[in-house]
């Protein structure tokens, strides 16, 4: 039986990744927020991760944030014309980003890239990711 999923307070989302990471987590929430209009979502984070935050629309994810201790993922899945899109933006994504994408395994339904964030260095990129992604809605 599945275990009910208590949603972290963010006294405990801080605690389980840290100050640091909690503030650089809130700040990318407020960057996805002021751009899209989307349902969040807390879930068990699998076998990896203790929370997953999820921002989907209409039954469409756009991302997923990832804790467990101190560490957080951003994930967002590219698929085929996301790829596509990408591949013809790389000059503008840091070496940071491209290394993660290349290194990422394609699948069936896309790459799933996943970054572990440590700072806010990577936002614009990020920015661009779920541009390519969806058009903001705000």
């Amino acid at each position: 039986m599945k275990e009910t999923l208590q949603i972290p307070t963010p006294e405990m989302l801080e605690n389980l990744i840290g100050k640091e990471l909690y503030n650089v987590w809130t700040s990318l929430c407020q960057l996805i927020e002021q751009k899209y209009n989307m349902e969040q979502l807390w879930n068990h984070g699998g076998k990896a991760w203790k929370y997953e935050y999820k921002y989907r629309r209409g039954g469409k994810t756009l991302c997923a944030l990832y804790a467990r201790k101190q560490t957080f993922g951003f994930m967002v899945i590219l698929g085929k014309d996301e790829r596509t899109r990408f591949e013809s933006q790389r000059e503008v994504f840091s070496n940071e980003t491209l290394k993660v994408y290349d290194e990422t395994t394609t699948f069936h339904d896309g790459k799933w890239l996943m970054f572990e964030l440590k700072d806010t260095s990577l936002f614009s990129d990020m920015e661009q990711l779920l541009s390519i992604k969806r058009k903001p809605n705000r």
